[in-house]
């Protein structure tokens, strides 16, 4: 049996750290600036690979991520099973149950969403496939047409969720049937995209491969989503109840997602589609806790995702494949199409014309999937590596305008969380007054560091405010705070008071986790806005205890952060 040598070894274990690491980095930067975290993972690839450190020490750049022998096979492997895994999460989030019960509306939207943008990327497929980038010859021109219209149709159900659910629409009417509509194009998208893949790993010729290879993989789906689904809804509380936790249910699913990738393989569609499929069948079952759920999305979500999407940038160099010309055209048909779709679909489905709007640009976050289906396609020999890039900077590009196009057409304005103002110089870890005025004062001096309020002014506004009525929420918390002119954002200043402070709170507890919370004078709904996340944040027994004990202001935020696990 062969095996890796010990050089082999040790460059596989630092390639692999180092690419999660930088990923995971530069993913927690791009969430803290509010764009996905996917961003930051494929620049950490862009910046290890040829693009970047490519050029800049070619040398380091090969020994780290060698493109041929053992370790770069290994590399593959390991990246092919979180592409995979992946897939699995994205199938979870798919619940076929939703599009049923939301009827007219979320079929119109999902017909007119995969038709216009589907056949107009066919038709650009078809005619200009020299130019979009066709990487076979004239006997693939039909399967390059079928992927550029699933590749201009397809949607990312995980990033428009995580839209709707910063926008707090997730669970609106409208929310619904944006996701159903989501889930039932996410479904049809992947099914034309496996069989247009079998089409090409046949003979090439649609003739050939519609015949044997077709029948299989709609077998495939069928079987999937009837016997594989009823199994898996009859196994789910059996292994809850029998297995521990989470092991038995999250070693079965992987399992699972690992079998049924390999027999996708076997019959001539890709094995990343066995595991979407699976991911549907076992999401769709009542009987999985949201715990589970969250548990499994967790291992892959913050592991196995990044590498994958890391390893990305270091397939492509983006400087010398990038096509300013073929992005534009791309982007073009892509959102053009997809509006379309969504905003004649949605009308046709009783929306208004706001809320069409709406729809529209929710449909058109392409995200993840579109990436993932450019790289297979790339990797298939079906698309050359300027189209890929221009599919990237698509997927990057609807997933970042989206939800400012919703909040526009709705007149929305994004949830504000008061953690988002929270800064290491406006956090006291040990309060020294022993009243609401002298801890007021302490909070108003550290407030009023890097801004142009005079610590003074602060304390004699918010002690104002405090002496109409007493800012006490019970708990062991209080909100002391007042409004003010030439603020451009929120300031959220906090001490902890391990002894306790009174501020007449009604149920008589005094406060020890006090806020001071300085908000614009031309915006009063964001006082209220961070007021009722602090209530709602305070509401679970022992969480004032659990702050209490953390050590510093970075245990601080991390606990607040954590809140809603």
């Amino acid at each position: 049996m062969a095996t890796l040598s010990h050089s082999e070894v040790f460059h596989l274990f630092l390639s692999l750290g180092i690419l999660l690491l930088a990923a995971r980095v530069l993913g927690e930067l791009a969430r803290l600036v509010r764009q996905p975290a996917i961003m930051g993972e494929l620049l950490a690839g862009v910046l290890l690979g040829p693009t970047v450190l490519g050029n800049l020490a070619p040398g380091l750049t090969e020994n780290l991520f060698p493109a041929e022998g053992p370790g770069a096979y290994a590399f593959s492997g390991l990246t092919s099973i979180a592409i995979a895994l992946f897939l699995l999460v994205a199938g979870m989030e798919v619940d076929l149950s939703l599009v049923w019960r939301q009827g007219r509306s979320a079929l119109c939207v999902s017909f007119f969403c995969l038709l216009v943008p589907g056949a107009m990327g066919f038709a650009a497929g078809w005619y200009l496939p020299e130019y979009l980038g066709r990487a076979g010859g004239d006997e693939s021109r039909l399967v390059f047409a079928l992927f550029m219209g699933v590749a201009l149709a397809i949607t990312a159900l995980p990033v428009i969720a995580k839209i709707l659910m910063d926008l707090n629409l997730y669970r609106s009417d409208l929310g619904v049937i944006i996701v159903s509509a989501a889930v039932l194009n996410d479904l049809l998208g992947w099914t034309v995209f496996a069989i247009a893949l079998a089409m090409m790993q046949g003979s090439g010729e649609a003739a050939s491969a519609g015949g044997g290879t077709l029948a299989a993989t709609l077998a495939f789906v069928a079987l999937m989503l009837t016997v594989v689904r009823w199994a898996a809804h009859k196994l789910v509380p059996w292994l809850q109840a029998h297995t521990s936790w989470p092991g038995g249910v999250l070693g079965i699913s992987l399992a699972g997602a690992l079998l049924f990738a390999a027999i996708a393989e076997h019959i001539g569609i890709h094995a990343i589609f066995g595991t979407f499929l699976f991911g549907v069948a076992l999401g769709d079952s009542e009987h999985l806790r949201e715990r589970t759920r969250a548990t499994i999305d967790q291992f892959v979500s913050f592991i196995f995702a990044p590498l994958f999407f890391a390893s990305v940038g270091l397939s492509v160099n983006f400087a010398t494949s990038f096509d300013l010309g073929l992005v534009v055209v791309v982007l073009g048909i892509a959102t053009v199409g997809m509006l379309a779709g969504g905003v004649f679909g949605a009308r046709v489905g009783g929306l208004s014309k706001r809320e069409s709007w709406a729809v529209g640009f929710g449909m058109n976050a392409r995200g993840t999937m579109e990436i993932i289906l450019g790289l297979v396609a790339m990797q298939a020999g079906l698309i050359t590596e300027r189209l890929f890039v221009a599919l990237v900077v698509v997927a990057l590009a609807t997933s970042m305008t989206s939800g400012a196009a919703m909040q526009w057409f709705l007149k929305l304005k994004r949830a504000r969380s008061f953690t988002d103002s929270l800064s290491a110089r406006h956090f006291i870890g040990g309060l020294k007054g022993t009243n609401a005025k002298e801890a007021i004062v302490e909070l108003a001096a550290v407030a009023a560091q890097g801004t142009s309020l005079k610590a003074d002014d602060i304390a004699a506004a918010v002690l104002e405010r405090e002496s109409l009525m007493s800012t006490g929420l019970g708990h062991g918390i209080a909100v002391p705070h007042a409004r003010f002119d030439g603020l451009s954002s929120p300031i959220v200043a906090v001490g902890l008071a391990r002894d306790g402070v009174d501020f007449d709170a009604p149920d008589g507890e005094p406060a020890r986790v006090i806020f001071c919370l300085l908000t614009p004078k031309n915006d009063p709904n964001v006082q209220l806005e961070l007021l009722a996340d602090i209530g709602r944040a305070f509401q679970a027994e022992g969480f004032t205890k659990r702050l209490l004990a953390t050590r510093g202001y970075t245990e601080f935020v991390a606990l607040l952060r954590s809140r809603g696990e």
